[in-house]
């Protein structure tokens, strides 16, 4: 089984992601800060998904999963599409993929199946 964790303060958001998780077998742990999510890294998770919207300073949540897990896991952060300055700001602070909040909830199921074992 995949493991996932997330730093996801809207709630519609975090329901549309333990869905499809749990349709496709993929456990996920969903945190409400960056100290939570850098709690949730063990046991190892492949993925961590980041609201870059979140209320929680997602920026620094990233750089403090980077500094941990170092390039083991893969991070994929969401935006509106927007922001630009934020999405640079991001791969910056060491996202693998930032997506537009559209193309993420599109392409959900895919991120979270490359998650699996």
């Amino acid at each position: 089984m995949g493991r996932v964790v997330a730093l996801v303060d809207d709630l519609f958001f975090q329901m549309k992601l333990a869905e499809t998780a749990r349709q496709l077998g993929v456990e996920v742990k969903v945190a409400g800060n960056g100290e939570a999510l850098l709690g949730l890294l063990e046991p190892a998770s492949k993925l961590v998904i980041v609201d870059l919207n979140s209320r929680s300073q997602p920026l620094q949540a990233v750089a403090k999963v980077r500094q941990q897990a170092g390039k083991n896991v893969r991070v994929v952060a969401f935006l509106s599409h927007v922001q630009t300055q934020l999405a640079a700001e991001a791969q910056a602070a060491g996202c693998d993929e930032v997506l537009p909040r559209s193309s993420f909830s599109q392409n959900l199921a895919a991120i979270l199946s490359a998650s699996k074992d």
